[in-house]
């Protein structure tokens, strides 16, 4: 059986057309955020607070800012889908899963998972601390924003996820024929990404080693899996049920969210409980539905060639 990176391995171009395809990707990011411009009023650059790129949007709604950000990864997402068809010539489901076809009731009992753990975790710290929230519930709004983020979220998560734990995954696996490599370095990469996000300026850069651990989180659970159905389904629920659920005035998306946390955010216990303990325990629930085993080999061994489609 050919596991996820050994899938299609000799077919793969040399690595240098991964970086060439990532190029392309930021150059399509970079056209969806073209729209942008057109709300960006005379005075935006002057008033902008340098501590928080994101303050530029400020005169603007925060659906149609939210609508403005969420485009660009989705014509992201179209460029990924060019370099991926036209210049690597690969399927949708080579970079996808190992599997024949892309397993979608493992994408959704992962989404279902942690979508359940989010509202049971901020509903349990809502009865326990209501003084941390304000409760900002509008319906239209509300309704507006929802419709935004269930058609884009999908594409601005998904196109992580494809990226990192799929496309350059699979590339790193070709440059270094080992499994290890690419698990560090597409997780410091996805980390390090993240450096610009407001929620650095407001906890610290300690934070980057909350994404890059989460990046080792999706990318163990990609190799454990030999796919990344379960890292999508979790990345998008991640983000979805935040996004609708709760938010707070010194993160990333600001939206019509149901909550809004008004407490101090600190940065050691959200370190420890997702790190060491939702993290890991999420990682013992999947392994037991499906089975996990070899955990040094498919972690750590060098690419086995002789598994490779032909």
């Amino acid at each position: 059986m050919n596991t996820f990176l050994e899938k299609e391995l000799d077919k793969r171009l040399p690595f240098a057309w991964y970086l060439l395809g990532s190029m392309i990707v930021i150059i399509f990011s970079f056209m969806g955020q073209i729209p942008m411009l057109f709300f960006l009023s005379e005075d935006s650059a002057t008033t902008m607070d340098p501590k928080n790129p994101m303050s530029i949007f400020a005169h603007l709604d925060p659906n149609l800012t939210l609508f403005l950000l969420l485009f660009s990864f989705f014509i992201a997402f179209l460029g990924f889908l060019f370099v991926l068809t036209k210049i690597h010539k690969q399927s949708f489901v080579s970079v996808t899963t190992s599997r024949k076809a892309i397993d979608f009731k493992r994408f959704f009992f992962a989404f279902s998972f942690w979508a359940i753990a989010s509202i049971l975790f901020v509903g349990i710290d809502y009865y326990f601390s209501p003084q941390n929230y304000e409760v900002t519930f509008q319906l239209k709004p509300f309704l507006i924003m929802f419709g935004i983020s269930v058609v884009l979220i999908p594409f601005q998560s998904g196109l992580e996820e494809y990226l990192f734990r799929g496309y350059l995954m699979q590339g790193f696996a070709k440059l270094t024929r080992n499994r290890w490599l690419p698990l560090i370095l597409t997780s410091v990469i996805f980390g390090m990404l993240h450096v610009f996000n407001p929620e650095i300026e407001k906890l610290g850069m300690g934070l980057l080693f909350y994404y890059i651990g989460t990046g080792f989180f999706f990318g163990i659970m990609t190799l454990m899996d030999e796919g990344i159905e379960l890292a999508l389904g979790f990345h998008i629920a991640n983000n979805l049920i935040t996004a609708l659920l709760v938010t707070a005035d010194w993160t990333a998306f600001q939206t019509y969210s149901i909550l809004n946390d008004i407490a101090e955010p600190t940065l050691l216990p959200e370190l420890v409980l997702s790190l060491f303990i939702l993290y890991p325990i999420s990682l013992f629930i999947l392994s037991k539905k499906y089975g996990w085993t070899n955990w040094k080999y498919k972690l750590t061994a060098r690419i086995d060639e002789s598994k490779a489609e032909l």
